[in-house]
């Protein structure tokens, strides 16, 4: 019975050990940038060819230099802006203002362009739903 009741312990040892390892990211590369997730902070105001302003936080391996995000609006683009807020830290964060022409898409992915070892790399895809209340005179997302 001891014998039966080690062994199944050992087991359950054995699956957390392999599931805690399933869930961390290997380490960043020096220079290597990776996003972590964005937020629209005020969704409920999107209006179209208004620019509105996205959080993307990320890590970095020191400070590469961020060129360009890239939006795909539920497929469509991709989209890219020039980065000018960028705040290092840990986690960092880009601030940036985008723009849509179109209110039908509620499904928004986005990579960034940054320097790496001389050429431009892009990130991981990262990406959000979100909703816009419907707003007289313009087509509601979905």
């Amino acid at each position: 019975m001891k014998l039966i009741l080690k062994s199944v312990l050992m087991n359950i040892a054995v699956l957390i050990v392999i599931s805690s390892c399933a869930t961390v990211s290997k380490p960043l590369a020096p220079g290597e940038l990776r996003l972590l997730g964005m937020r629209v902070p005020e969704e409920e105001k999107i209006q179209v060819n208004i620019p509105f302003v996205v959080n993307i936080n990320f890590e970095a391996g020191g400070e590469p230099e961020i060129r360009a995000a890239c939006f795909y609006f539920s497929g469509d683009g991709p989209h890219c802006f020039k980065v000018t807020d960028v705040n290092y830290g840990s986690p960092g964060i880009i601030k940036i203002q985008i723009h849509t022409k179109d209110l039908s898409s509620s499904h928004l992915e986005c990579y960034v362009g940054y320097i790496r070892e001389g050429k431009i790399q892009p990130t991981n895809m990262i990406s959000t739903h979100f909703h816009i209340p419907a707003v007289k005179g313009s087509s509601p997302m979905r």
